[in-house]
């Protein structure tokens, strides 16, 4: 019945904070685009893909107590940082979930600032158009952003470099 809960559980326990709302929805929607197996919808939004059903399924983690939201001012506006409660470690011990590597690419994609993880994520959205009209959306979609080509690039090695760890790995 709390698969779902369990899996995004899962990926919290695997990076072991993630502070940012920003960046917890970007490094579920990269996993999923990795193939690891997230069901929920993603849209594009003002930052890039964005799931109602993960802002819900974490909203419902923090009110059953297996997940713990800290709020903290952070100059003009508030951060948010994830992490699972005792409750939630307990609770996640009754899954056996089957995630290999989870744990390598959540933990590389935390140590990402979210600003990268938003061009990462908003290039993955585009990724089944050509890679001059992935560039021309994110100049236009992010023009605020100011990414530059490099960064466009480094978000394509990136993607391959996760994608690379995921397929070694399995082999393995």
């Amino acid at each position: 019945m709390f698969t779902e809960h369990a899996k995004v559980m899962k990926a919290l326990a695997a990076a072991g904070e993630i502070v940012g709302r920003k960046k917890l929805q970007k490094m579920i929607y990269i996993a999923k685009k990795l193939q690891f197996p997230f069901y929920e919808k993603f849209n594009f939004h003002f930052y890039g893909p964005y799931s109602e059903e993960l802002t819900c399924r974490i909203e419902e983690l923090c009110d059953l107590g297996f997940l713990h939201e800290m709020k903290e001012k952070k100059g003009g506006y508030f951060q948010y940082r994830y992490t699972l409660t005792e409750a939630g470690i307990q609770f996640l011990n009754h899954y056996d979930l089957d995630m290999p590597y989870l744990r390598e690419c959540m933990q590389d994609m935390n140590e990402q600032n979210s600003r990268f993880l938003e061009l990462v994520s908003t290039v993955l959205y585009f990724e089944h158009l050509p890679k001059e009209e992935v560039k021309e959306k994110v100049f236009l979609l992010k023009s605020k952003q100011r990414y530059t080509e490099e960064e466009v690039e480094q978000a394509y090695n990136y993607i391959e470099q996760l994608r690379a760890k995921v397929k070694n790995e399995v082999r393995a």
